[in-house]
């Protein structure tokens, strides 16, 4: 299964910019910038790479953990996942911090953070980012 992303950039690095298309049509034309990556801490100007490596682990992990919780006999009936992607300049991206806040009947909180970990541990994006930290906050809500 491949998926696809189209990113077009013109100019050059710091006065330059550019758009990004997804196959699925959920990114069409979406701007990004130097601007948009290193300066608006706001993301009001735009996406940014870290931004949706964030929002690919969140997702991946909220997926994976929802299956491990139904696995075990104690759907959830919600998680409310977050990662947040650290950027160093000069250095690079440095790590992520997955949280996680669940409404899952039946489990106890033993329970809640050891699938939290295999989830963690065993999300397809988590994997990806195996040269990054990824630390996990996993609190029952």
């Amino acid at each position: 299964m491949d998926r696809t992303a189209n990113a077009v950039w013109n100019g050059n690095l710091k006065e330059g910019k550019g758009t990004l298309d997804t196959q699925s049509g959920t990114l069409k034309g979406t701007p990004y910038s130097f601007k948009a990556r290193f300066e608006d801490e706001s993301g009001k100007s735009g996406t940014n790479p870290e931004e949706l490596i964030a929002a690919a682990h969140a997702g991946c992990f909220a997926m994976q953990f929802s299956h491990f919780l139904a696995e075990n006999g104690t759907p959830a009936d919600e998680l409310d996942a977050k990662a947040v992607v650290t950027l160093v300049p000069g250095t690079g991206i440095t790590g992520s911090a997955l949280t996680v806040v669940g409404k899952v009947p039946g489990i106890d909180a033993a329970k809640f953070q050891e699938l939290a970990e295999m989830a963690k541990a065993g999300c397809p994006v988590s994997k990806a980012l195996g040269a990054i930290n990824v630390s996990l906050d996993a609190k029952l809500g």
